[in-house]
């Protein structure tokens, strides 16, 4: 599919793959439960096996680990993170949570699936465990619940690292319009119904195919594991519920003015930030990544000509290589204020 391809009607039914790939290691999951909230937290046990986490033999594994939180996007789950996190678990000690509705997590008891009730989550958890600052990392959706999190409460987050940020475009690519109609009342529905002879393995490869730069990258078992967690999501009564409602949600973000704007919101984000974007994006547009990196003070950046809207997922090494990169020079820049200080 080129990116002037306009998808099948379905094919954003899913914009983020659910699971990430069958490489990873051991995993633990855990429950956290709030009032009128729970949610999942993945960590990695240890790196899979066969892997080595780039810049990880220059002795950076002697250092303390820092806690992380690592923020899925429409549709996805904690498991697209799994290729990522044990590549920076040596400095990193983090997590990845499922946000309220996804993965393994509960609906939220107010239904209230907006970008801001998304932050909101992410900040009640964090205050509530006391892990900030945190090594904040978000990828579409979660970049934008992410980015609102580093604005509001710049005491939680220590750096942040968005990869395709779901950040309002004036004129977003023709591939990515029907993400935008799932927020259409009864379109998720028509959708549902429109497919309901798929297989979970033509969802799948529909799925893949907008969101990776190369689908032909994912291996067999990682095609597999998708497709499975894809099954079971569909047999989950609120599964379109959720799709709609966090769409609009999304659509709405994008309207908000004033303070609430999500551009407005990444000029007051203080955190040493990280940008990464896809040249083969087809839901975050390639373009966007000049006029982030002008609202993100000070922002790095890393483009990915060949990375599609998951990065992580595609091209994890890289990613973590430039995470790493954002690490050290935060830490520079924290030993340097403490000694003028």
């Amino acid at each position: 599919m080129s990116s002037t391809e306009s998808p099948d009607t379905a094919t954003a039914a899913l914009p983020v793959p659910p699971a990430g790939s069958s490489r990873r290691g051991a995993e633990t999951v855990r429950t956290v439960t709030l009032p009128g909230l729970t949610l999942a937290l993945r960590s990695p046990d240890g790196p899979p096996a066969g892997r080595t986490a780039p810049g990880a033999a220059d002795g950076g594994a002697t250092r303390p680990r820092e806690p992380a939180l690592y923020v899925h996007g429409l549709g996805g789950s904690s498991q697209n993170w799994s290729d990522l996190m044990p590549l920076l678990a040596d400095r990193l000690d983090g997590e990845a949570v499922d946000l309220p509705g996804f993965g393994l997590s509960p609906p939220p008891d107010d239904g209230n699936y907006s970008v801001s009730a998304q932050a909101r989550a992410l900040i009640r958890h964090l205050d509530a465990a006391g892990r900030g600052p945190v090594h904040l990392l978000g990828n579409s959706m979660g970049g934008a619940a992410a980015t609102r999190v580093a604005a509001v409460r710049p005491d939680l987050v220590r750096t942040l690292t968005l990869i395709s940020p779901a950040l309002p475009e004036l004129r977003p690519q023709r591939t990515a319009v029907p993400t935008a109609l799932l927020a259409v009342p009864g379109i998720a529905r028509l959708f549902s119904r429109l497919t309901h002879d798929w297989t979970p393995e033509r969802r799948t490869r529909e799925v893949l195919a907008l969101c990776y730069g190369d689908p032909g990258r994912v291996s067999p078992e990682g095609f597999n594991s998708a497709a499975d967690e894809y099954a079971r999501r569909l047999e989950l009564p609120y599964f379109w519920e959720v799709m709609e409602r966090s769409a609009r949600g999304l659509v709405n973000a994008y309207t908000l003015g004033g303070q609430h704007n999500l551009w407005r919101q990444a000029e007051r984000v203080l955190a040493p930030t990280l940008l990464v974007y896809g040249g083969r994006d087809r839901l975050v547009s390639f373009r966007m990544a000049r006029r982030a990196a002008a609202a993100f003070r000070g922002a790095r950046m890393l483009t990915l000509p060949e990375a599609g809207h998951v990065a992580m997922m595609e091209y994890p090494e890289a990613v973590a290589r430039a995470v790493r990169e954002l690490l050290d020079s935060e830490e520079t820049d924290a030993t340097a204020d403490a000694g003028r200080s």
